[in-house]
């Protein structure tokens, strides 16, 4: 459950991540950082070209790593990309890679002094991560790097359909 003094730092929201206005936000990338389906292909289409030249310049990110790149158009001026698990039972694990996005994420921000940061549902489209335990690990992980360090001072939880933002509400231990 949310813990009464993070309410302040800690919020969701439904909608489109690349229409934010905020330091950052997190692309739930494939390991090749050159686009793809999801919330990846929107970020790319968003940001231009520019932003495909940048990453592949990269040369990729393992999973349950963070890499830093320009926003270009994109309305936050830096994409941060991390690369979620593939789903394969819950006994690869995909937990702990999971986990390992959100710190990676999170290292980045504090190191660059980020004070917003927006996340979407990291691994759970296409990479098939039960939205629910993902939602948990998102919040948990994010909770422990609050309760730790001053920066972010703003975590938002951007949830694309129903679905995903009422998995966010549990495991914040907010009411629908």
């Amino acid at each position: 459950m949310l813990l009464p003094h993070f309410t302040q730092r800690v919020s969701l929201s439904s909608g489109d991540i690349t229409r934010l206005k905020v330091d950052a936000i997190v692309n739930a990338a494939n390991a090749s950082l050159l686009g793809g389906g999801g919330v990846d292909g929107a970020i790319h289409r968003a940001a231009g070209p520019e932003l495909l030249a940048e990453c592949r310049a990269l040369g990729g990110c393992p999973t349950g790593e963070a890499r830093l790149t320009a926003g270009y158009r994109l309305s936050a001026p830096y994409v941060i990309h991390t690369v979620g698990p593939i789903w394969r039972g819950g006994g690869a694990g995909e937990r702990q890679s999971l986990e390992n996005c959100y710190r990676s994420v999170l290292a980045i921000a504090r190191r660059k002094g980020f004070r917003d940061i927006a996340f979407p549902a990291i691994a759970t489209g296409i990479y098939g991560f039960p939205r629910r335990e993902a939602a948990e690990i998102a919040v948990t992980t994010v909770i422990s790097h609050l309760a730790q360090h001053q920066s972010p001072e703003l975590v938002i939880f951007v949830c694309f359909d129903p679905a995903t933002l009422e998995a966010y509400r549990k495991a914040l231990g907010k009411e629908a």
